[in-house]
């Protein structure tokens, strides 16, 4: 008899291409993976993905099984969505995933006042720079610094986060100050790679200081804080992390790093489910309180100007 279950692993990798992604999003181990491939495999008695260098790749037989299979996981989380949706009770999962930066200094201090009220909601939080489906429960709501590409959400705006450029003081004592008419030429870049949810402009700060060398590139906004915190280089940091790393001197530049707004994501079927507007209330509730710290005064004058302009 066919497994739902093995199903579910099937289409874990054939969508991400190597066990040991499937196993990250599943949240279970590489063998289990295969495992469950195997007993699918040998339900149907056909092969339904090729291993290759580049990854799994689906057979003909495959891409049959896989169609199928969609169109069973989008029943089967509508229908679960429709469940929680009627779940009146203030307790249970709540799936929050965002970037690393604010899952560790923003919303993780933040949830012991939730719990001191909600001692029955327990929250998993999923530092993900990685757009995790909202429709998919792949997590319940999504704090996010760009416009998502899911569709069937709900989108608020609840603050903005400034940036700056930052450096040590032994780092300039070394390298010199800096010559933004001159693209900095001689000094050292730390930078975000393009492809990340994090939260550097990296765009921006590579075209400020177009003649300084990139040392460095990650996916990681806490990496970049402490490799300039260690006189790795200059980088472009979220103030509220900058401003705090006591190692960090926040340098003046002819024009301020574009702001980022805050998203709170939530998909529509789940937004009046109790438990979870609990955790929406909380979330937007903790980032109006750190306003001042997330955009402080001299940073959101300077985005009233712009907007007003």
């Amino acid at each position: 008899m066919l497994d739902w279950d093995d199903l579910r692993f099937f289409l874990a990798l054939a969508r991400h291409g190597t066990l040991s992604a499937a196993a990250r999003v599943l949240h279970v181990s590489q063998s289990t993976v295969g495992r469950r491939l195997n007993s699918l495999e040998a339900t149907l008695a056909v092969r339904l993905l090729n291993r290759t260098p580049e990854g799994y790749v689906p057979t003909l037989a495959g891409e049959e099984v896989r169609r199928k299979a969609e169109c069973l996981e989008a029943e089967a989380l509508a229908l679960e969505r429709d469940v929680t949706g009627r779940d009146i009770r203030l307790r249970g999962l709540v799936r929050v995933t965002c970037a690393e930066t604010l899952a560790a200094q923003i919303l993780a201090p933040s949830f012991g006042e939730l719990h001191a009220r909600h001692p029955d909601i327990m929250i998993e939080l999923i530092p993900n720079p990685r757009e995790l489906s909202l429709a998919m429960r792949e997590a319940d709501i999504a704090l996010r610094l760009r416009q998502p590409e899911q569709h069937d959400l709900v989108v608020r705006h609840i603050g903005d986060i400034a940036f700056g450029v930052y450096a040590t003081h032994e780092y300039l004592r070394d390298r010199g100050a800096l010559d933004f008419d001159d693209g900095c030429c001689g000094h050292r870049l730390i930078t975000q790679l393009d492809d990340t949810q994090e939260m550097t402009p990296s765009t921006w700060i590579t075209d400020m200081a177009a003649r300084a060398t990139v040392v460095l590139q990650t996916s990681s906004h806490e990496a970049a804080v402490l490799a300039a915190a260690n006189g790795g280089g200059l980088a472009c940091l979220a103030r509220f992390r900058g401003d705090a790393e006591p190692r960090l001197t926040r340098l003046p530049v002819p024009t301020e790093p574009p702001s980022a707004e805050i998203l709170l994501l939530v998909h529509k079927d789940n937004r009046d489910t109790p438990r979870i507007r609990v955790v929406l209330t909380h979330i937007t509730d903790t980032i109006h309180a750190l306003a001042s710290i997330l955009q402080p005064r001299d940073a959101a004058e300077e985005i009233g100007r712009e907007r007003a302009g």
